[in-house]
């Protein structure tokens, strides 16, 4: 008879916790819960109903990473969102992309071109919105975004650059989505996306280092007239 093998409670734990940081994670990130809204933790274990412990290991991977605001007297709340704080992010995104970039395309073999043309390919074809929803983004198109991105720089030869460079495209992506429930578009995304593919494929490391950081910096302007606009 095959031996049973007993689940590990830690292991429980931490899939429990992983599961909650995700979908807290996603509403963070997609401004499904605003900017300084208080995290009840007692309300949160009844929400995902799961105990104390895997919900306070989530807050504080969320904490760590400042998507969580947490206070010895007030608890936790969602981090809050300003214009000094966008034009911080966008300032360092563009420092560490154009650093990961440019050694992309110096170490890069054929294989990450191919990788940076397929997303490229990828992110084209998706639809941006939902059918009969243009104000939410397709999740699909969400994830080819990001995989998009993530391929520019992931021939940079260094892992934890590239966990920085993931890092703020989240932190940015709060600020994005704030510009998405505001109405406005980038009109010429696919064409930046393009210019920044084909600069890649053809190794022009400044045409690329200039795209990206113009691609960062006309995203941040347009949330800045809206985070100017909800502060009066």
């Amino acid at each position: 008879m095959p031996e049973t093998v007993l689940d590990n409670p830690e292991s429980a734990k931490e899939t429990l916790a992983s599961h909650v940081y995700d979908r807290l994670r996603q509403d963070i990130i997609s401004v499904a819960i605003e900017p300084g809204e208080k995290l009840h933790i007692r309300s949160l274990c009844e929400r995902f109903e799961v105990g104390l412990s895997p919900m306070r290991e989530a807050l504080s991977r969320l904490s760590s990473e400042g998507l969580v605001a947490q206070s010895d007297h007030r608890g936790f709340a969602v981090a809050p969102m300003g214009e000094e704080d966008l034009v911080d992010i966008t300032r360092a995104r563009c420092w560490l992309n154009e650093l990961a970039i440019r050694q992309s395309i110096a170490h890069g073999d054929a294989a990450w071109e191919e990788q940076v043309v397929l997303s490229f390919h990828r992110l084209s074809r998706t639809p941006r919105f939902e059918p009969g929803q243009e104000r939410e983004r397709s999740p699909k198109w969400e994830i080819a975004h990001r995989n998009f991105h993530s391929s520019l720089v992931s021939a940079s030869g260094s892992r934890r650059l590239e966990q920085y460079c993931e890092h703020l495209f989240d932190s940015s992506e709060r600020y994005r989505h704030v510009g998405r429930k505001a109405g406005v578009k980038g009109e010429n995304r696919e064409k930046e996306h393009r210019a920044l593919m084909e600069a890649v494929v053809a190794r022009d490391a400044d045409a690329a280092a200039r795209l990206i950081t113009a691609h960062f910096e006309r995203t941040a302007e347009l949330v800045r007239q809206v985070l100017r606009d909800r502060a009066r």
